[in-house]
């Protein structure tokens, strides 16, 4: 698989994984810097521009959320993917809460840290920094999702799942695929679903005429304006 040019920089302090990733990253064409604790990581993308960061959670000197929550702080907008050995949902929230772009967790294929490094780097060259469907608009830059011009109100958990209805749009999701995308294997009850998509449609459509989030029966969901055809 190739790659368009890419510079990461890997914050990992065990030295054989942070090791294998570089070397495998290598193959793939793509430039890392590596850094063995959070504090040093900190202070080499203040200094450094990158196309993602890869972070561990758990580091000496400074850890994975206090640096993601020190940069977000500093207005330092780098995509971060979390590396991570706990796969609890409360994590996941923590460190999208944090300003965390991504999460994965160990033990992890290569191939899948590839993809996920290259989708993030796509994030931060702004080929897919924007998504809008009729007068709804995210940017996935600075996390924000608008509507008539308004900032909505939205928890970390809503803001992913209007991203994938969004880039989905016109066509549908189902649930299993939703709940795939945004919890990964660490599945919540279906009411959880039911309890974020209530919100959702409340932050996007509630001071609206023309709602925008559907439920198709035996389908899942679907976003797009009234006026367009099913």
């Amino acid at each position: 698989m190739g790659s368009e040019h890419i510079q990461l920089l890997l914050v990992e302090d065990d030295l054989d994984l942070a090791t294998a990733i570089i070397d495998y990253l290598s193959l793939e064409g793509i430039e890392c810097d590596h850094a063995a604790n959070g504090l040093a990581g900190f202070n080499l993308i203040k200094q450094n521009v990158y196309d993602a960061v890869i972070l561990d959670l758990n580091l000496p000197r400074m850890s994975g959320l206090q640096v993601c929550e020190q940069l977000r702080a500093q207005g330092i907008d780098v995509p971060i993917l979390m590396l991570t050995a706990k796969d609890t949902l409360d994590d996941k929230l923590t460190g999208f809460s944090v300003g965390a772009d991504d999460y994965l967790v160990k033990p992890f294929a290569m191939e899948e840290l590839i993809v996920r490094a290259q989708v993030l780097s796509k994030r931060r060259s702004g080929q897919v920094s924007k998504l809008a469907v009729h007068d709804l608009e995210l940017d996935l830059k600075q996390q924000k999702a608008m509507r008539h011009g308004a900032i909505l109100k939205l928890s970390p958990i809503g803001f992913r799942i209007l991203e994938v209805l969004m880039r989905e749009s016109p066509n549908p999701v189902s649930r299993e695929k939703l709940m795939q995308i945004v919890w990964g294997d660490e599945q919540p009850d279906s009411n959880s679903l039911k309890v974020h998509m209530f919100n959702l449609r409340k932050a996007v459509d509630g001071a609206s005429d023309c709602k925008l989030i559907h439920t198709l029966v035996g389908r899942g969901f679907v976003l797009r304006s009234e006026e367009e055809p099913t």
